[in-house]
């Protein structure tokens, strides 16, 4: 799953997938704007087939929180 996770990162925010580690946020990806960031969370519900709730969305500010947002799922 953090594979299929990193992939999409990398094709919305157009970085290398090698780039995208627990600590990739909007700090240190410079693509990652609050535009962006909507992209990425309709290509991972597209991705895994599920729905985020409005705080979800709010709290996935990092690859880590992602990750644990996804498995709870």
């Amino acid at each position: 799953m953090e594979d299929r996770i990193k992939k999409v990162m990398s094709d919305v925010f157009n970085v290398d997938v090698s780039l995208i580690n627990n600590e990739s946020s909007p700090d240190n990806i410079e693509n990652w704007d609050s535009l962006k960031h909507m992209n990425l969370i309709v290509a991972l519900e597209e991705e895994f087939e599920i729905e985020f709730d409005d705080e979800e969305i709010v709290d996935s500010m990092n690859f880590a929180l992602i990750v644990n947002i996804l498995k709870s799922k």
